[in-house]
């Protein structure tokens, strides 16, 4: 339960009065902060250093850090690098070199949203971080390696908070309904189980976008009439219409296209299904999709199912033809079909080895029976000379070398037994015999 003489405070927003003040109070993040893990065992004795809080919105870095202060007995210094800059930074710098001499006590200083700033900015609090005069806290909503300065990195520890689980979202609602309210202890507000569920749903795992939807309901209802206990129907009107969480550009798009491509992989239908729905959802590009599909259709599906090609490509100009949101099912029955047919990726394994072999040999020559022979010099020079002409012989097929001498005998592609690949096996056993039984397929009369 949050500090009661919080509560007086009408200014403060719900969700500020609601804060937790101690590790107990705290909800969510057990893997950080439960019996014997890194943070919380640090927490407890004090020995908190510089850090980075990695995580969603809503999932407690700001109030983490404020309860670090308090645990560790330091000032407490917010910092956002969305509204503020370097010069405030070097004037709280200021400030906790002044405490801890005269008064020997650190700072904390926490910046939220550190990844706004750009890495020249985040060199300021380097030699600050390293001689101890401030105790940073940076708090991010994006992946702290691609945005953070590795110098910087090196000196923070680096600990990742997940969104809350529904059951704390429930908790955190139970307890402002009976203990958020302003002087008065109860918010003054009933809700039905529907309508408490709808809050949840609608938070998405963000205590903070919980408790504001909340304060929103209590609003509506004192100036309304509508029943009690407070309905989901009523609870839903005046809630907008959550966005699904989802940025184009960054951490969750890279996530998401991956979380999709696994479980196609991985022949989970409902897991893909579920992935290309949320970034569609999300206003992913429905061409990019399709794009990725084609891709999987190559990598993963290969010749197990060479139809996945077809049909993968299928998906792309029907939604080209088709647009959104009709279009948007051919990519829907593209990712079952791909999800559901056999797989191998041999074919992309043999191709990653056959580039290896291209950039270990460069120059490699080509031989000189498999050159092209357009003019009289070439022929005299010996192009093409003793090229053997497969469809001038049973079966079209004769035996001849291909590759340079360097690399003759190599093995790249090797078959599965799974779907159509087992037939390319076969194909590929049977020339493998022939080519044994007629002998190594050495210089002959041209036939082209």
């Amino acid at each position: 339960m949050a500090d009661p003489t919080l509560f007086q405070r009408s200014a403060e927003p719900l969700a500020a009065r609601m804060r937790p003040t101690t590790l107990d109070e705290f909800l969510g993040q057990e893997h950080l902060l439960g019996p014997g893990k890194p943070l919380g065992e640090l927490i407890r004795r004090g020995e908190i250093g510089s850090c980075i809080f990695w995580g969603p919105p809503g999932s407690g870095k700001t109030t983490l850090a404020r309860i670090i202060a308090r645990y560790t007995d330091r000032h407490f210094e917010p910092f956002s690098a969305v509204t503020e800059g370097v010069g405030r930074v070097r004037e709280l710098i200021k400030q906790a070199a002044e405490w801890l001499q005269y008064e020997g006590r650190g700072t904390i200083l926490f910046c939220d949203e550190i990844h706004h700033f750009n890495k020249a900015q985040q060199d300021a609090f380097l030699p600050w971080v390293e001689n101890g005069t401030i105790t940073l806290i940076g708090a991010t909503t994006e992946n702290p390696s691609f945005e953070l300065r590795g110098a910087l990195l090196s000196r923070c520890r680096v600990f990742v908070l997940e969104p809350l689980q529904d059951e704390h979202i429930r908790t955190v609602i139970a307890q402002a309904l009976e203990h958020g309210g302003v002087g008065r202890g109860a918010l003054g507000v009933e809700l039905s189980d529907d309508a408490v569920a709808a809050l949840v749903q609608y938070a998405q795992g963000d205590a903070r976008r919980a408790l504001n939807a909340l304060e929103a309901v209590r609003q509506y209802t004192e100036t309304s009439h509508a029943p009690r206990p407070t309905p989901r129907d009523i609870v839903l009107q005046v809630l907008e219409r959550p966005l699904p969480k989802y940025d184009k550009a960054g951490e969750e798009h890279f996530n998401l296209i991956s979380a999709l491509h696994k479980a196609v992989r991985g022949s989970d239908v409902e897991g893909s299904l579920y992935w290309l729905a949320r970034m569609l959802a999300g206003g992913e590009d429905p061409l990019y999709l399709a794009r990725r599909l084609v891709r999987m259709a190559a990598e993963d599906v290969g010749l197990a199912d060479p139809r996945a090609l077809t049909v993968a490509l299928a998906a792309k100009d029907a939604y080209h033809f088709l647009g959104s949101p009709e279009g948007e099912l051919a990519l829907a029955e593209a990712t079952v079909y791909l999800a559901t047919a056999p797989k191998s990726n041999r074919v992309y394994e043999a191709f990653g080895r056959a580039t290896d072999a291209a950039a270990e040999h460069p120059t490699a020559a080509v031989p000189l029976h498999i050159r092209n022979a357009p003019t009289k010099l070439m022929e005299e020079l010996g192009y093409g000379a003793g090229y053997k002409y497969a469809h001038a012989y049973e079966d079209a097929y004769v035996p001849q070398d291909y590759l340079p001498e360097a690399l003759r005998g190599a093995k790249w592609y090797e078959p599965t037994e799974v779907g159509y690949e087992k037939t390319v096996k076969e194909r590929m056993e049977w020339w493998e015999k022939l080519k044994k039984s007629v002998g190594s397929g050495g210089v002959g009369r041209s036939d082209e």
